[in-house]
């Protein structure tokens, strides 16, 4: 693993036990310059995790907790007019920061939900007329539980494609919970948790991560996985162009992570389900056939050939 990453990972676990592996995603996702969904049950470490990796690169984080009554200005922002200047002034939303948790997203009205569109997929506001660029990097990690359904709002495809990855940390271990237990009987990891990284760092692994080579062979696996999922008979809608590149651009940074200057089938392997499952919808015949879209990423990936030396 790279030294500066690994740091970097070292740290988050001192908050969050036992789960490496859904670190590694996350610091994957953000030097791809992408955002993460985590979709989990309430209580396994989801804003634990975001809070960590804030903290831990000393950048700005924002939190703002979804709910029906929230509204677009809440995150972006709104212009009002100054009484001694008379000028409208922008007064900065939630969104004007590094890391932004969007808390329970599927609580927030589709309204809501829109505003962050722009801000995911082009890292600025537009407001009456005027751009407002993010700071760099900027990332979005919002969560929503799977299981509660009351007073939620599904979120739309189109909203769904702007995460790079969607990822569940899933219940720790007996092992792993016991550590939890000990670690919170008379401290709290989280506030004692510092910096180990600056933001300059994390703008300089993320332009060294794209510079990772990727040959032909692997942009093909790439292409041959994506088209395979719009030509399943389980699969209704495959995924689009950008599932396309978010899988290359997670491979690189995946590869980046592990050591290498190049990519290897087996980056795409360890990625793809977090990638391209929330990318597809299945069909009729798939609900009968998969518990969910992660078994028929899993199934489709194995149908295609890994490419050879």
């Amino acid at each position: 693993m790279n030294i500066e990453v690994k740091k970097l990972v070292d740290n988050i676990e001192k908050v969050i036990v036992g789960k490496q592996e859904i670190i590694v995603k996350v610091i994957t996702a953000l030097l791809s310059g992408g955002h993460v969904l985590i979709e989990d049950v309430p209580g396994v470490g989801k804003t634990q995790l975001v809070s960590a990796l804030a903290k831990s690169l000393n950048g700005v984080f924002n939190r703002i907790q979804l709910t029906p009554d929230i509204m677009p200005t809440d995150i972006v922002g709104f212009t009002m007019l100054n009484s001694e200047t008379k000028e409208f002034e922008y007064r900065q939303g939630v969104a004007i920061c590094n890391f932004l948790l969007a808390d329970e997203i599927n609580r927030a009205s589709p309204k809501s939900q829109s505003s962050l569109l722009e801000i995911m997929e082009e890292n600025q506001i537009s407001l009456d007329g005027r751009t407002y660029l993010l700071p760099k990097p900027f990332m979005t990690l919002a969560t929503q539980n799977p299981i509660e359904t009351y007073g939620t709002f599904h979120l739309p495809e189109a909203q769904l494609d702007r995460f790079l990855m969607k990822i569940s940390i899933g219940y720790p271990n007996l092992q792993q919970e016991l550590e939890i237990l000990n670690m919170s009987e008379k401290s709290q990891p989280l506030k004692e948790l510092s910096a180990v990284m600056s933001i300059n760092d994390v703008l300089r692994l993320k332009e060294e991560a794209n510079n990772v080579f990727i040959s032909d062979k692997i942009k093909y696996y790439i292409l041959n996985i994506v088209n395979a999922t719009r030509n399943s008979e389980f699969i209704k809608l495959g995924a689009s162009p950008r599932g396309s590149i978010a899988l290359m651009k997670a491979a690189k940074s995946f590869a980046f992570i592990q050591g290498r200057e190049y990519v290897v089938p087996d980056d795409v392997k360890e990625i793809v389900g977090c990638v391209l499952s929330h990318r597809i919808i299945l069909s009729s015949k798939g609900k009968s056939r998969y518990l969910d879209s992660n078994f028929a990423i899993n199934d489709v990936f194995k149908t295609v050939a890994v490419p050879t030396n």
